[in-house]
């Protein structure tokens, strides 16, 4: 069983990780395109795919912040929906998660 100050660094070094990510895609969007238009087509649709990346990026780091409020407030592993303990497993593989199995398949 995982302390809940292992489960912050978690979210803490995964934080990390997404904020370098959304730093280097903000980097390549800010590039000059180029004048040729086949290859303007071609970067156009990379800067799509690197925003949608980007907003990935961004909801997941709404969700660490969350699971950080609830370790904060003592609620962490128990579910918002139905306040059930949230298993460990669940937890080793979504950190951040809300919801208990249970709940998480009826959203």
């Amino acid at each position: 069983m995982k302390t809940i100050e292992t489960r912050r660094a978690t979210l803490m070094k995964r934080l990390s990780e997404l904020d370098a990510r959304l730093h280097a895609i903000e980097s390549e969007l800010e590039q000059p395109h180029t004048k040729d238009w086949d290859d303007q087509a071609i970067e156009t649709e990379g800067d799509q795919v690197l925003e949608r990346l980007g907003q990935t990026g961004l909801d997941e780091i709404r969700h660490i912040m969350a699971a950080l409020d609830r370790i904060k407030a003592g609620t962490y592993g128990t579910c918002v929906t139905c306040g059930a303990r949230i298993s460990e497993e669940r937890l080793d593989v979504l950190p951040a998660t809300p919801f208990c199995k249970t709940c998480a398949a009826a959203h």
